[in-house]
């Protein structure tokens, strides 16, 4: 007690509004909230899965940060903390090329100089060839997966759609 708790409550119910509204909805037409409390416990333990990720990932990212440190420029610095900023669920696409450049003003030989030294150190992962590699940081990425309970507390439905 007296402590504060870290987890994502919030940011779970806000990728799940959707259901959060239609549970609400459902719970308010006939006053029965079996159903609403058990889509509540799931996404408290949803938030509590986004949460551990979330810790696993700033620890994954500071030990990448620390081993780097000094040996980045100005420009992967910057792109690389871009890219971390995305958090656990990782860059959405994949870096490319062009996202390089535009976020840090490279030219074309540049970048392709730039994104090589990345891979070659171990902070990106290139998936694909010439227009279509795509960069991601080389940090695990641990999506969460949506919990559904059903009124009796035990796992139901399809949970790979939120």
């Amino acid at each position: 007690m007296g402590h504060p708790t870290l987890t994502s409550l919030a940011t779970t119910i806000l990728i799940r509004r959707k259901s959060y509204y239609q549970a609400l909805e459902d719970a308010t037409k006939d006053n029965e909230i079996t159903n609403w409390l058990s889509w509540f416990a799931g996404i408290a333990l949803e938030a509590q899965a986004r949460t551990e990720a979330r810790v696993e990932f700033l620890i994954d990212t500071a030990k990448l940060l620390d081993r780097l440190r000094g040996q980045l420029n100005t420009r992967q610095e910057k792109a690389l903390l871009r890219i971390l900023r995305e958090g656990p669920d990782g860059f959405k696409g994949g870096l490319s090329a062009g996202n390089y450049a535009a976020i840090t003003g490279a030219s074309p030989a540049t970048t392709t100089r730039d994104l090589a030294n990345l891979v070659m150190q171990n902070a990106l992962v290139r998936t694909g060839e010439r227009r279509h590699a795509r960069y991601a940081v080389a940090i695990p990425l641990r999506p969460v997966l949506p919990v559904t309970l059903n009124e009796n507390g035990d796992l139901v439905g399809d949970t790979a759609n939120p």
